[in-house]
């Protein structure tokens, strides 16, 4: 059977994940000298309707869409390096078995690409780059949520059985991570620590 090609998201023309474009909004610049907080979104969209906000699109957010291939016996979908995700998968980890109520993440990576995937039930990811914040619901095995280096982000609203399994460009390195809010707000924003 001859492999499917979808559109390039890579610098490489290798056949890759497609990613779902950007809306046009109108987002709002905080002004100067203004403390920054995040902003908790009103509501949550799944990944099929989703989009990602510009300004976290252009940190490099963005929606995957892995290929799925449908069959009477069991769907199947797969991710490989350099053509779905555009890079080397060092790490592979997974959050199970979530109490209710519980929240996961409240940090951003230095350095670190990673690539968030529902593998079954839902929860919902929070991130922001210190300025604009946005709440994207995974709730399919073939969608992933990049993130890339600078963008914090938090999960939540975990579903009873749900699986968020974390594909990243690194292996771990406690090193690699803004742990604290205010940290991260200073680096982001540029202030001297």
């Amino acid at each position: 059977m001859a492999r499917r090609s979808s559109p390039a998201v890579c610098p490489s023309n290798k056949r890759s994940a497609s990613v779902i474009p950007p809306p046009q909004f109108q987002i709002d610049e905080p002004p100067a000298g203004a403390i920054l907080t995040p902003q908790r979104p009103a509501s949550v969209v799944p990944p099929e309707k989703a989009e990602i906000e510009p300004a976290l699109a252009q940190q490099g957010c963005s929606l995957l869409n892995f290929p799925k291939i449908a069959d009477p016996r069991g769907n199947l979908t797969f991710v490989e390096c350099n053509d779905h995700v555009d890079f080397q998968i060092e790490r592979v980890f997974y959050l199970y078995d979530v109490p209710g109520g519980s929240q996961r993440g409240g940090h951003a990576l230095k350095q670190t690409h990673q690539v968030l995937i529902a593998m079954s039930g839902s929860f919902d990811v929070v991130i922001t780059d210190g300025y604009t914040t946005q709440r994207v619901q995974l709730n399919r095995s073939y969608y992933g949520l990049h993130i890339p280096p600078g963008v914090w982000r938090e999960m939540d609203n975990f579903s009873s059985n749900s699986i968020c399994m974390v594909l990243a460009s690194k292996g771990y390195d406690e090193g690699d991570y803004y742990r604290d809010w205010d940290d991260y707000l200073k680096a982001v924003s540029g202030v001297a620590h």
